[in-house]
């Protein structure tokens, strides 16, 4: 397969969506933490529309992500700057990958713990989560380091399809 010289449109739009989902999902967690602290204590949580939007967007952000990647395995994803050095080459292929893992089991945690009951998952997601807020973070810092003081122009990538 040829790699593409920028994102299609779908790859742009689903960068951008879970990028607003995930922002939510930290922002606007308190609805499911408290409901999650009644459940385990035996008590029915009283309704909230933030939990179900938790759940939604967690099951939003799965199904995205999996199309995400399926974009890329069938479409590619184009290359770093060719003045990259290969060491950051190298930094930028693991911190994708490690966020589209991260991105993958808070999804699958999350689930797990509100669906199967399950404790461990619990402890696990919100281990996964400030992981994922750290990495997200660094991937912003990248971007804006790579277009600000490289001057690569990477973010058009994520702006305008190839």
């Amino acid at each position: 397969m040829q790699q593409p010289t920028g994102y299609s449109r779908s790859q742009i739009l689903l960068h951008w969506a879970v990028a607003a989902l995930i922002a939510a999902q930290f922002l606007f967690s308190e609805g499911i933490e408290d409901a999650w602290r009644s459940l385990r204590q035996g008590v029915e949580p009283v309704f909230d529309p933030m939990i179900l939007a938790h759940v939604a967007g967690g099951v939003l952000i799965g199904v995205f992500v999996v199309w995400r990647l399926v974009l890329r395995f069938t479409r590619g994803a184009p290359p770093p700057p060719e003045q990259e050095a290969p060491l950051l080459k190298l930094a930028a292929h693991a911190m994708h990958w490690t966020l589209y893992a991260l991105m993958l089991g808070l999804v699958a945690t999350g689930g797990a713990a509100w669906f199967g009951g399950v404790g461990a998952a619990t402890g696990l997601h919100g281990a996964l989560a400030p992981m994922l807020m750290i990495l997200s973070l660094l991937h912003v810092a990248a971007a804006l380091f790579h277009q600000f003081v490289l001057k690569t122009n990477l973010l058009a990538r994520m702006k305008r399809p190839a």
